[in-house]
């Protein structure tokens, strides 16, 4: 079963509208980042990576060995402005790991084939 959404989706493309227009605005970065993360755990849904977004947000995500306790294994971490970018379009996976702007532990760690997020698509 997907996880449940917390956040509408017109009010999180909303959201990463505002954030587009205003990267400084913090409300709707935050909206924005659960938003896509939300967006993740339903394009990829699972327990094995767990995606840190801090400090607006984390989800687990991608099919494979459910993470219960502990240290996952797999992880990824990065802050709001690149994850955005990363969800967006803005931003390749390729080039944010390239620059130290995203740290991925793990096998299943690599997200690049769920990014970007069809809903969130740079424009």
């Amino acid at each position: 079963m997907p996880p449940r959404r917390r956040t509408e989706p017109a009010a999180g493309r909303s959201a990463v509208a505002a954030w587009r227009a205003d990267p400084a605005d913090v409300r709707a970065r935050r909206t924005a980042v659960r938003f896509t993360l939300e967006e993740l755990a339903d394009v990829a849904p699972g327990h094995t990576v767990e995606v840190r977004v801090p400090p607006d947000g984390a989800v687990q995500a991608v099919e494979g060995p459910r993470h219960t306790r502990g240290t996952p294994p797999n992880v990824v971490e990065t802050d709001p402005q690149t994850w955005l970018e990363l969800a967006t379009g803005a931003l390749t996976w390729d080039e944010a790991v390239g620059a130290g702007r995203v740290h991925a532990s793990g096998e299943r760690a690599d997200l690049s084939g769920w990014l970007p997020l069809q809903a969130t698509r740079h424009r």
